[in-house]
């Protein structure tokens, strides 16, 4: 029986056979592949083949807007949401640095454990970085610090406007959650800026005092 034109040649057969087979070592190296074992990729590379819009923000501009959101919402939910079922205004603050505190150790600051590129690289963002039983009551006391210099930053604000105005029967500017989150997050900022130029001056200090010893 002689051969059909439309078969294909034996040559093109082997090629077709080829090209179909399975190659077991790609995927055994596939299969038991782990990051002891992969060559390693540049950051640079790794963006090449991820989907969606890319946004490259700073460290420091993911913090502001992650500090600003959580604290925006703490006055969302603890000050505008209790405020008819606690009207008194001392039990209010009591209530509003407590959940500061709170949403500080516990959400926020694990947040930035998350991202952190190596442990430890965060901390600078925390001013308790270090997860132990005491960061909660830590940062409990510093979200009253944070509140309180809040409630100034209102009080200086509304004196000014009302020295201007003259307007004493009202209050010029009302406590909100966007400038409540801003104002927080900028003293946030202005302590974490303080301590860590604290640790600066004295790492210096003790520097020169090992020199001079010398």
């Amino acid at each position: 029986m002689g051969r059909r034109k439309h078969d294909a040649p034996p040559e093109k057969e082997k090629d077709a056979a080829a090209y179909y087979r399975l190659n077991t070592k790609a995927v055994d190296d596939l299969v038991t592949a782990n990051p002891e074992n992969s060559p390693k990729v540049s950051e640079a590379e790794l963006r090449k083949y991820r989907s969606g819009l890319q946004i490259h923000l700073k460290d420091w501009v993911k913090t502001l807007l992650i500090k600003w959101w959580f604290n925006g919402s703490v006055c969302f939910f603890f000050y505008w949401g209790l405020a008819i079922l606690v009207p008194n205004w001392e039990n209010q603050m009591l209530i509003l640095g407590l959940a500061l505190g709170f949403v500080t150790d516990l959400m926020v600051n694990n947040i930035f454990r998350y991202y952190a590129k190596t442990p430890g690289a965060n901390d600078r963002w925390m001013m308790f970085g270090k997860k132990r039983f005491s960061s909660l009551p830590l940062n409990i006391l510093y979200g009253y610090l944070l509140l309180a210099c809040v409630v100034m930053t209102y009080s200086v604000i509304n004196r000014v406007i009302v020295s201007f105005t003259g307007d004493t029967q009202s209050v010029p500017l009302g406590v909100e959650p966007i400038l409540f989150g801003l104002f927080a997050t900028g003293w946030d900022f202005l302590f974490l800026g303080l301590r860590s130029l604290g640790r600066r001056i004295l790492s210096d200090a003790k520097r020169s005092n090992q020199a001079n010893a010398r």
